[in-house]
């Protein structure tokens, strides 16, 4: 993530849906960063030096959980005081710089109750996991994994909010007291006992250091890493400049700017508010100088800064996790994205488009230097990129790729003097990479506690055979519902939360209607990333509307048209067969032709949305797009039909209206 201003923090950490980390100062300051950076290299060296899947996760997270609670603030004292309705403390003197914050007591003996927790276990590692496989606990293994169980649970309360929390503590109660709901209900099971629950979640890789949390702890704390170093190295500012400078004449050219903008900074940035908001700070400016009202502006924001987690090469943390259930290649998860991003921003462009038009923009002149001389001064940042690409290609895992790409892109810093990687800045990268990183191990591990749960009590299956049984085992309308919880999951917890949830629930209830569970995740992965950008919350469009300055809703608005193909090719993949080509799956020539056949869905529904000037060949338009989505002959040839006659009445109208 690019180093933000004091206000861009301040918006990320309003809008954003994990909370803002205290800041620190002094002494602790630079240990916690040490443990960061410590915790980072590591990582690193795991990598090439991997030790067993257990211990691994288990040493991650004792560094990880202690640093949560040193690091985020409880909260609960201003809970107590709205609670109580008392008035809030007199604000203290103004001072220039942050405000440090130190932590409490309270904060010291959860760190310290984290520490022991987890170090208990690794101090006889192989004995513990025997313990666990032969149900033979003994109360002090019992009794650390339900503290355990706690910490983890206030960690995340923490770091993203009651939302999560609460769920987990549902399943939590569901696990216990299973036993106890009616006899004929499909969800009740024979129930658990403490030492059961303990055994699930805390000995083994079922629960706590399951898959989500070996995502954290190889693919995500590596990859921040990387971006760290980009950062740093001064990859972010480049990438901005040459997006300025690509686009310099034409009236779309500031909208185009913010898209690829926002494509280019995802490669450092796993979070589409952050994104948004760093995208804005320049970017506004830029496109109220060129007319654009502050609605349509901040849905670009949002629509770029979104567009950041799904794009190769980098994506959003549940691609990772995607990678793990599936037990595929890191580069085939890409392959499945690339396609869906490909026609999500031909969407964007093709809006930007038409509302420079309609909104009559003009070119802003930029004081940017050429692209030309850009690229070939700076041009060497795309080098570290290109090269994870080409090393998983070339069988090597996405751990060695990023690694190496990091020591490139490490390497390359030296060619720009002001940005050199000497030890401060190392330093400084490796602390980011693992502070950056906490919310997310928190979730991830606490996410384990849901995924445990429904492996234990079978609860997956069991709500899944409820959807379709809802659906009446109907494709089309379980997609529906299936859409339509992810994103309703989606705005109450994080993405890489939602997706996890809802793809041990939702992905198997799709699959058992025929979908491949390549499709059906990565159907349950959009959705889940777009819940940043649907209705009522919109977080993206939100913390765009507070840049802008603009009206809210219509930002939120403004956004999900932008983002409309995004909503709609996921269930182009799932409702049928030749789908899969849009996951790059299947005859070249069959992806390429459904590639193209989606594009003209796109523009059809760019025509839909704003593109045409008529309710009727709108409307016209929106049935010739769905119907292309359904890639299939005889949709495709209706769909072709309607668009025709659409552009018709299109023609028709507008010499009625200007005979000249």
């Amino acid at each position: 993530m690019t180093e933000l201003s004091d206000r861009e923090a301040e918006l990320v950490s309003a809008h954003e849906q994990e909370r803002p980390a205290r800041q620190l100062g002094g002494v602790l300051r630079l240990c916690v960063w040490v443990a960061g950076g410590l915790l980072s290299v590591y990582s690193l060296v795991v990598v090439f030096r991997p030790i067993e899947a257990l211990e691994h996760r288990m040493t991650f997270l004792a560094v990880a959980l202690p640093l949560v609670f040193l690091c985020y603030r409880s909260g609960m004292a201003s809970l107590a005081r709205r609670l109580l309705r008392r008035e809030e403390p007199p604000a203290s003197p103004p001072q220039e710089g942050p405000r440090v914050e130190w932590p409490g007591v309270a904060d010291w003996l959860l760190a310290a109750a984290a520490l022991a927790v987890l170090v208990y276990p690794l101090l006889d590692i192989d004995g513990f996991r025997d313990r666990g496989s032969g149900a033979a606990l003994t109360d002090l293994d019992i009794a650390a994994g339900l503290v355990l169980t706690v910490l983890l649970l206030e960690a995340v309360r923490r770091t993203v909010g009651w939302a999560l929390t609460i769920i987990c503590a549902i399943f939590l109660l569901y696990a216990y007291f299973g036993a106890y709901l009616p006899i004929n209900w499909t969800i009740g099971h024979r129930g658990f006992d403490l030492g059961q629950i303990v055994s699930q979640l805390y000995t083994g890789t079922e629960g706590f250091f399951g898959v989500p949390m070996q995502v954290a702890a190889s693919y995500i704390i590596l990859f921040t890493i990387y971006g760290a170093v980009l950062d740093y190295s001064g990859a972010s500012r480049f990438f901005i400049d040459l997006s300025f400078a690509a686009f310099r004449k034409s009236r779309a050219a500031p909208g185009r700017t913010v898209t690829m903008a926002g494509f280019l900074l995802g490669t450092v940035s796993g979070s589409g508010v952050a994104t948004t908001v760093s995208l804005g700070s320049v970017a506004w400016p830029v496109l109220r100088r060129a007319g654009y009202p502050r609605e349509p502006a901040g849905g670009i924001l949002a629509a770029g800064g979104i567009g950041a987690i799904l794009s190769p090469p980098t994506l959003g943390a549940a691609a990772f996790i995607i990678a793990e259930y599936l037990r595929v290649g890191y580069l085939e998860v890409l392959l499945y994205a690339t396609i869906p991003t490909i026609l999500y921003y031909l969407g964007i462009f093709l809006a930007i488009e038409i509302d420079s038009r309609r909104f009559g923009t003009h070119a802003v002149q930029v004081d940017a230097p050429k692209a030309g001389r850009l690229l070939l001064r700076f041009g060497y940042h795309f080098s570290s990129l290109i090269l994870i690409i080409v090393l998983m290609a070339l069988d090597r895992s996405a751990f060695q790729a990023v690694v190496i790409a990091t020591a490139v892109a490490f390497a390359l810093s030296f060619l720009d003097p002001e940005r050199r990687m000497g030890p401060k800045r190392v330093g400084q990268a490796l602390a980011k990479g693992t502070l950056e990183v906490l919310p997310v191990t928190a979730v991830c591990a606490a996410a384990g506690i849901i995924v445990g749960v429904i492996t234990q009590t079978g609860l997956g299956l069991n709500l899944s055979a409820i959807i379709v049984d809802a659906a009446a085992g109907n494709l089309i309308l379980t997609t529906l519902m299936a859409a339509v919880a992810v994103m309703l999951l989606g705005l109450a917890v994080p993405v890489t939360a939602s997706f996890i949830i809802a793809a041990v629930i939702i992905g198997p209830a799709l699959t058992t209607l025929g979908v491949t569970p390549a499709e059906a995740y990565m159907f349950v992965f959009y959705y889940a990333v777009l819940s940043e950008v649907s209705p009522p919350t919109a977080l993206s469009a939100v913390a765009a509307a507070a840049i802008t300055g603009g009206n809210t809703y219509k930002t939120m608005m403004m956004t999900w048209r932008y983002t409309l193909p995004a909503f709609l090719v996921p269930f182009a993949f799932v409702l049928t067969p030749n789908g899969q080509a849009l996951l790059g799956q299947g005859p070249i020539g069959t992806v390429l032709l459904m590639t193209a056949v989606s594009a003209l869905a796109v523009a059809a529904l760019a025509m839909a949305t704003g593109g045409l000037s008529g309710l009727p060949e709108r409307v016209l338009a929106a049935v010739a797009a769905v119907l292309l989505l359904f890639l299939e002959p005889v949709p495709i040839g209706s769909g072709l039909a309607v668009l025709a006659v659409a552009a018709a009445v299109h023609l028709v109208r507008r010499r009625r209206e200007d005979p000249a």
